[in-house]
Parts: C-alpha cells; structure tokens; sequence
C-alpha cells in the first residue's frame, strides 16, 4: 500500500503514434496543377513564397510581343510551359519548338497548334547547332541553378551569329542561385535548384559564356536581354 504523504509515481503515458512525413512530390506533379490553373506556390529555402504565375503562361502578357519581335526562324522556345510562345512565332510563320521536362505541358502545346518535345535542355535536343533564336522567358534564364551553365549550353544550340532572347529580374535584383520547391494546400514537392538574374548580372554572364554583344531593354514593366 503507498503511503498518502508520499506522492505517487508518474504513470507512464503511452506511446504516441508516429505520424509520417508527407512523400515531397515531384515537382512536375504540382507544376501540371499550375498548368490547370490550380494556386500553387514557390517557396524558397529562406521560407519566403510568392505565386506561381501560371496565369501568364496561359493567357499571355503585356510585354510579350517584346520578346517575340526579336525571334528568328527557326526559334527554340526552352521551358515552354503550355506553349503560348512557341504557338504565337509559328502563327507568324516563324518555325518554333518548345520543349519542357512536362509532359502535360507538352501535351497543351501541341492541342494549341504548337510543336514540342518533352526534353531537358542539358540532354538531347534535335537542331543543335542550328537555332536561329533561344527564347528563355519567363525567368527560364534561372533553369538548373546555374546561368552560367545553361547560357553555355544554349550557346552549343545557336547558329553562327544566332542568340538569346531571355527574360530578366528587375534592376536591383540580385543575381543568386536558390533552392525552391512548389506548394499548394499543405502538398510540396522535392527541393530543386533555380536561379534569379537580375538586370545587372547579365553582362557578366554574357561574356562568361561567350557572348560578345547584350542588350538589354524595358517594355510593360518586364525587363529582357538578346545575346549575340
């Protein structure tokens, strides 16, 4: 019998279940979501988010024609998304080619009317070394983590004399390579290397990789670089 003057022994709790951790998707899972036009987020390592802005690869945006103005035939189009871009150049007459590591992007492109393959820039892609145009917008300058990089690899895609028409951050964004992943209602994908460029860091960019001319301009508050 214990003694009321004593206090009695703690009761062990039971165990608590294990509650496992949510598999991280991969990021073409949500990215085919956004495509949809599902809310998702990019979210970065530091914690800080910002939205996915799928609305612009589905309906287009101010600023655009920037970009398209500048494309020679025969124009590749890398991180086609849906294929606003690759449709538009071919409804111009200019022969264009998305590619995307999507295969529901791809699939969107070719039902507007559009070629694409679902390739990785970095692995076989059909033309190379006699691309007129490398079109990277929509901040695919960042592709992989590292501009520097994927600039030298679009340089192996270009003709003698062709060139890059990529999209840029702002000036006074820096340039930094970042780990992201996507996020949408309590679901994330795997962590994956991206990369901001921002106005300032083009040039030394450019000539790193090869390039011996850049221009840089602003139309509708976006901001957009050709290398040569």
């Amino acid at each position: 019998m214990i003694s009321p003057l004593l206090p009695e022994a703690p009761r062990a709790e039971p165990p608590r279940p294990k509650v496992p951790h949510a598999k991280a998707l991969h990021p073409g899972a949500l990215y085919a979501e956004a495509l949809d036009g599902a809310l998702v987020e990019v979210e970065s390592a530091d914690g800080t988010t910002r939205p996915l802005e799928s609305w612009r690869w589905l309906d287009g945006a101010e600023g655009d024609e920037a970009m398209l103005a500048r494309c020679a035939d025969p124009t590749l189009d890398v991180g086609s998304g849906p294929g606003r871009l690759t449709v538009a150049l071919t409804r111009r007459g200019v022969r264009a080619l998305g590619i995307d590591v999507a295969p529901r992007a791809v699939r969107l492109t070719r039902l507007a009317g559009g070629r694409a393959l679902c390739r990785d820039v970095f692995g076989h892609v059909p033309g190379a070394g006699r691309w007129g145009t490398v079109l990277l917008a929509d901040g695919n300058i960042g592709i992989g983590g590292d501009p520097d990089a994927l600039l030298r690899r679009v340089r192996d895609l270009l003709r003698p004399g062709g060139e890059v028409v990529a999209e840029l951050d702002p000036p006074g964004t820096a340039t930094r390579a970042l780990r992201v992943r996507l996020r949408r209602e309590g679901r994330v994908t795997g962590w994956f290397a991206w990369a901001r460029v921002g106005v300032s860091g083009i040039v030394p960019l450019a000539r790193s990789a090869g390039f011996g001319r850049t221009e840089v301009w602003t139309e509708a508050g976006r901001w957009f670089s050709v290398l040569r």
